[in-house]
């Protein structure tokens, strides 16, 4: 029963079979090696007593009941857990880099520490990583080592040493003559005392006293990286690093932009303001047309739509196609068909071409400088962004029989051009002189105290401005 199950030897072209060789000898199949991951896989032995009664007593810490504790009670419970996790981290920190030092992942079959713990423990690739290196830092500062050892230092504090108190700094230090125990002591005192938030700067000073010529100069722009991800729904994620120098600038630039985008009532977050500023760079640019040609082509955005979904003002999902071959809804297409040099490609029911970015859709210059000169700027209500940094928009959309004229044409910022486009309106107010803003339910935006006490409306207060040109007639 067991030879049948077991695979039948090759025969040769004369019928003759070999006998199978002994496995290790020289020709034989080798014997397949258990991949990392199956090695992670080995059943763990039960912890060590000590560390098996501290699970014990956590657990039980867990289970505590804490609805009837007191904020007294709730800040000294964390203030204890925390130096818990910062005692546990230590001692994990210091057994890993000993471990490392051991070759102890081998006898699970994997060639370090780091790899041990992603596959045993499920830490990830940087966390594996941080151990690692702070159980290294703890060996090579054992003053800092001994705090750590009573719960006083944390993960992120021994991030910070390492990253600038490396290893070859140390030895450049211990080569050099200088008293490293007594800096050891300097970054412990400073890490337990009156001023942690300092630890940075005190590391920095430790690293240019051990070594004042720093390391060797290298190109600052070489780390230097952005990673734009596409989601599946056309989305976009950033990653990036700058040097001091180069991010400086980037921030100075959407610093500028968003500065300048704020407006009364204004709720966005400070992220949310520098991902619009940024969007906003972009624009700015796209329509100054100062950017590189790419294959005798300015860059451009191209958006393909059918006729009767471009026309329907309630919205289309998926039913405009972007460049990248990203689908986004009509609404959006009908945005950037407001105005700016975008190439439009526009099909009708047979799919043949009907428009290629004509030229009265957009709004010439003319028409935009005098509306400009009407508006000033954004004229969504509460809105301050100059002119430059707006859009010509057309009141009645061009694909529902809207003229390109100045009594269509509306100046409105990127973000405020957006909320337009979904669901917020702007009308002209011939009567005031003015444009008013409705928000998507039908109310008017109101800015300052407008409101009596029941909270009516008070009565319209506003004032015609002078004519820009005296009639010099009278």
């Amino acid at each position: 029963m067991g030879l049948e199950s077991e695979t039948p030897p090759r025969a040769t072209p004369t019928g003759w079979v070999p006998e199978p060789l002994p496995p290790g000898a020289l020709g034989a199949d080798p014997s397949p090696s258990p991949s990392p991951v199956t090695a992670a896989r080995r059943l763990p032995q039960p912890p060590p007593d000590d560390v098996t009664a501290v699970i014990d007593a956590l657990l039980a810490a867990a289970g505590a009941e804490l609805g009837e504790a007191s904020s007294a009670q709730l800040l000294d419970r964390a203030r204890g857990l925390a130096r818990v996790v910062n005692l546990a981290q230590a001692e994990l920190s210091r057994v890993v880099a000993r471990a490392e030092t051991q070759e102890a992942a081998a006898a699970d079959g994997l060639t370090g520490m780091r790899p041990w713990l992603r596959g045993h423990v499920g830490a990830t690739g940087p966390e594996a990583a941080a151990v690692l290196a702070a159980g290294r830092l703890l060996e090579r500062m054992p003053v800092l080592g001994a705090a750590a050892a009573q719960g006083a230092v944390t993960m992120g504090q021994l991030g910070v040493v390492g990253r600038i108190l490396t290893a070859d700094v140390w030895a450049t230090g211990a080569a050099g003559g200088i008293d490293l125990p007594a800096m050891d002591q300097v970054v412990t005192d400073t890490i337990t005392g009156d001023h942690p938030r300092t630890l940075t700067q005190v590391c920095q000073r430790i690293a240019d006293t051990i070594d004042p010529d720093g390391p060797p100069p290298v190109d600052p722009t070489a780390g230097r990286f952005l990673r734009i991800t596409r989601r599946t729904d056309g989305t976009r994620a950033l990653r990036g690093s700058l040097d001091a120098a180069g991010g400086e600038k980037v921030e100075a630039a959407l610093e500028a932009i968003a500065a300048a985008g704020r407006c009364e009532g204004d709720l966005r977050t400070r992220d949310q303001r520098s991902a619009d500023a940024l969007v906003q760079l972009a624009d700015l640019h796209l329509a100054l047309g100062d950017l590189p040609v790419l294959r005798k082509v300015r860059p451009q955005l191209a958006a393909v739509i059918q006729l009767e979904d471009l026309a329907d003002p309630t919205g289309v999902a998926a039913a405009a196609r972007l460049g990248s071959g990203v689908t986004v809804s009509s609404l959006v297409a009908r945005q950037a068909a407001c105005d700016a040099d975008i190439a439009r490609i526009v099909l009708g029911p047979d799919s043949l071409p009907l428009d290629v970015g004509r030229a009265q859709r957009l709004v010439p210059a003319h028409i935009r400088r005098a509306a400009e000169v009407r508006d000033g700027g954004c004229v969504f209500t509460g809105c301050h962004n100059p002119a430059w940094m707006c859009d010509a928009h057309h009141v009645v959309h061009w694909i529902d029989g809207g003229a390109t004229s100045l009594e269509n044409t509306a100046l409105l910022c990127e973000r405020h051009h957006t909320q337009v486009h979904h669901g917020f309106t702007i009308r002209w107010d011939p009567d005031q002189g003015r444009w008013r803003t409705h928000r998507p339910d039908g109310t008017e935006i109101l800015i300052g105290p407008m409101t009596d006490t029941r909270g009516d409306p008070l009565p319209d207060l506003h004032t015609e401005d002078p004519p820009l040109f005296a009639d010099r007639r009278t």
